[in-house]
């Protein structure tokens, strides 16, 4: 009768090993491999003759088998690299019923393909112990019934989607756990047959699976059946999942063309046949311009109208991390170059952007140490990661943005001459909004009907005297602050409103302005450049602003008639705390 038992239980393990998705190596206390599946065969690299009976060491590279064997603890959910595979792996010692440890176990799946994945498993020993870790271990639902269709096993993630304990399922019959649906182990014990892909609803839980179930055969006889359930929930997350991956890759693709540039005034038409001419070469372009004057958009539009627009298009914001997070971010880094870096280390933003095209906003505030790792990606068309010794090369069209002057910044020390030669090859100066300033109502009509998509509103008209306002204003935060400004003032409309009149912009006014003393009659030796004066004077009248106001931004933005980013910007720039 016990031999019996064991055949049954022994097929029956053999038949779920067959239908279960992981890899499996057993070793005796002897280290010696014992059970060995076809899936680890797969993914190991070893044939199943020449693996087992073999020592584990001489078969798997730094096996963690003997170790858990040694301490008796257990290792659960394991991701690691191996073979080129990403595997999940479980490690736990197998123990006789004194609980002494006479071997040890490694369940693994390779979670890169999860889809055509076979085990089996052969040679059992300390069977029945070995059978409770690797379906426990099981990530799948599993559940067995006898030949009368009477639950004799389920494995914990079975609980976990049913809501049904072990102690409440063993005894009851197949249908106990189905809310809808025919059950799936009366099919196979009827027809003796696998069945597969079958949508049922669990109870309690009320979750929707995809079941599969096949036969447990002894000799020539139906001895039971065993049920494999996929929560569809599982299916929804994966495929949340890609559709987070594709909005990924439309983040990393270019969102603008040419079209998206709006204004027909000369220095913009100007500029855009520079920048068309651009595209064609895959030369490095460095575009500078006062923020919000459109450098993204006009890098967007480079890579759009480019051989490389199929590709990727990375951009990077230098100044929003620092120096340690952007290295490792652009050039990636290697396992264990660091405290906290991934297995497998990490692929850069270069090598993202292979064959396609980098934006690196506001390049004037990178450090000097990437700044020399910036001029070798270069020269050498290659990357060398953190931690790593061997360059990898790249084909990265790379376009920069700044809006400080670099040769300044060369002069005072903070940026490297050959960097910024390098960086200089094709330079495209992007004109203010105060100097096209015929471009603001076409810009304007643009806004407000981005902003009635967004609003609900129904805006259709700016009245003459509000157009003049806007005309009048100097617009030190450019395209970017009369977004802003056109935004806002549709929010102080009342919904039945449809023209914007000069009181829906009361923000839009010019600060009361204050008699500064500028010398007219200078020496020689005192003679400054205008842009050192206009400085000098911006940034003492914004900081009496700001005293006059506590030291609030926001309304000293407001009544500067500038955006707050702008006034953060103007503050860093003259150092005011």
């Amino acid at each position: 009768m016990n031999r019996l038992r064991n055949d049954i239980m022994k097929k029956e393990l053999e038949i779920f090993l067959k239908s279960t998705k992981d890899g499996v190596v057993s070793i005796d206390k002897n280290c010696i491999i014992t059970l060995y599946n076809i899936e680890a065969e797969k993914i190991i690299g070893v044939p199943r003759k020449d693996a087992v009976g073999k020592h584990v060491n001489e078969v798997i590279k730094n096996s963690r088998l003997p170790s858990i064997l040694k301490t008796g603890e257990h290792e659960i959910d394991w991701q690691q690299e191996f073979n080129s595979y990403y595997l999940l792996a479980s490690r736990m010692p197998i123990k006789n019923e004194d609980g002494e440890a006479v071997g040890a176990i490694a369940v693994f799946r390779n979670i890169t393909d999860i889809m055509n994945l076979d085990k089996q498993i052969t040679n059992l020993k300390e069977y029945q112990s070995l059978l409770q870790a690797v379906f426990d271990s099981a990530q799948d639902a599993i559940s067995v019934v006898d030949d009368k269709g009477i639950h004799i096993m389920v494995n914990r993630a079975y609980t976990k989607l049913t809501g049904i304990t072990e102690q409440e399922i063993i005894g009851k019959t197949a249908l106990y756990d189905i809310e809808e649906g025919e059950s799936l182990h009366n099919r196979v014990l009827k027809t003796g047959r696998p069945v597969k892909n079958t949508k049922l609803i669990t109870k309690p839980s009320g979750k929707k699976v995809v079941a599969q179930a096949a036969p447990i055969v002894v000799g020539d006889k139906l001895k039971g059946s065993v049920a494999v359930l996929h929560d569809v929930t599982e299916i929804r997350e994966l495929t949340d999942k890609l559709h987070e991956a594709q909005k990924r890759i439309r983040e990393l693709s270019s969102k603008y063309s040419f079209d998206d540039i709006i204004g027909t005034s000369e220095k913009l038409t100007n500029i855009k046949i520079q920048a068309k001419k651009a595209a064609k070469v895959p030369a490095t372009v460095l575009l500078r311009g006062e923020s919000g004057t459109g450098k993204e958009l006009f890098a967007h539009a480079i890579h759009s109208e480019s051989s490389r627009k199929y590709n990727q298009f990375v951009r990077v914001n230098c100044a929003s991390l620092t120096e340690t997070l952007l290295e490792s971010e652009l050039f990636g880094y290697e396992e264990g170059s660091f405290t906290g870096a991934k297995k497998g280390g990490k692929k850069g933003l270069f090598e993202e952007a292979d064959n396609g095209t980098i934006f690196l906003d506001e390049i004037s505030e990178i450090s000097m140490s990437i700044q020399v790792k910036l001029l070798r990606v270069l020269q050498e068309r290659e990357i060398l990661r953190v931690g790593g010794v061997t360059p990898i090369p790249i084909n990265v069209r790379i376009i920069a943005a700044t809006n400080v002057d670099l040769k300044k910044a060369v002069k005072k020390g903070k940026f490297r001459e050959d960097l910024y030669y390098r960086l200089n090859v094709y330079p495209i100066t992007l004109p203010p909004l105060r100097e096209r300033k015929e471009d603001i109502q076409r810009l304007a009509v643009t806004f407000i009907k981005k902003f009635n998509n967004d609003y609900g509103r129904n805006v259709n008209h700016i009245a003459k005297e509000t157009l003049e306002l806007l005309h009048n204003y100097e617009w030190p935060g450019n395209v970017r602050e009369l977004e802003n400004i056109i935004g806002r003032s549709m929010i102080n409309m009342n919904y039945n409103e449809q023209v914007i009149n000069i009181e829906h912009l009361p923000f839009l006014t010019k600060p009361t302005s204050k008699k500064i003393e500028v010398p007219i009659t200078v020496k020689d030796e005192e003679i400054e450049t205008l842009d050192s004066i206009v400085s000098k004077i911006e940034s003492k009248y914004i900081k009496e602003i700001y005293d006059k106001f506590n030291k609030n931004k926001k309304q000293t933005a407001e009544k500067l008639g500038i955006s707050i980013r702008s006034l953060y910007y103007k503050m860093e720039k003259y150092d005011m705390k």
